[in-house]
């Protein structure tokens, strides 16, 4: 079966799943759209390898490829390998040069993982002809909302970085970012900025 070659498009908040993100992929080759719901960790951990930040600590993913590296293995593609009851599955294949293997995942940690080793990523027509949106120029307009929505969201990413960890901050300063984490219903944000509050206390 061929496979279709298919790019990061962009990524915004999704409307119909609070805390949900939608990433949108495209074929390079053709006017097709494939839009993919995944958490907001997952939608953090790939706009922050786009734009190349470097997390104070190693995240989940770059854990993956540090793990890989060690054994001398290499992912070579992600495939969007199928999709049941509206449930996308993928595979990351990885090589060590000698052996080939295929590693089950959910689309956004293969993604996620993939860019970290500059893999590209397939999938079959069956599943672009299925669940793929054509490109009109109405939602030519969506996918430049999106992009611009995924530049301000790494945008958001840099800022925060500069500004250096909680631990830099003072309570007065962590206070006004839980209320405000609270009302935005960020919850792992708050969560982090409670636990530094009660090792200062």
């Amino acid at each position: 079966m061929d496979k279709l070659r298919l790019e990061i498009l962009g990524l915004s908040s999704s409307q119909s799943q609070s805390g949900s993100f939608a990433l949108v992929l495209g074929e390079t080759d053709g006017n097709r759209r494939l839009p993919i719901i995944i958490g907001m960790f997952e939608a953090q951990a790939i706009a922050i390898e786009i734009e190349k930040i470097i997390p104070n600590r190693p995240m989940t993913h770059d854990l993956f490829k540090s793990f890989a590296h060690s054994f001398d293995y290499k992912v070579e593609e992600i495939v969007i390998s199928d999709l049941k009851e509206g449930v996308f599955f993928a595979k990351i294949v990885c090589t060590n040069g000698s052996k080939s293997i295929e590693i089950d995942a959910r689309p956004s940690d293969a993604i996620a993982i993939g860019l970290r080793f500059d893999a590209p990523i397939f999938t079959y027509e069956s599943i672009l002809a299925e669940a793929g949106i054509v490109l009109t120029d109405e939602s030519e307009d969506d996918i430049s909302e999106i992009k611009s929505e995924l530049s301000s969201t790494v945008k958001k990413e840099k800022e925060e970085s500069k500004k250096g960890g909680l631990k830099d901050m003072s309570v007065d300063k962590l206070n006004e970012l839980l209320d405000e984490a609270i009302e935005n219903e960020d919850y792992e944000k708050a969560a982090k900025i409670r636990d530094e509050l009660s090792r200062r206390n």
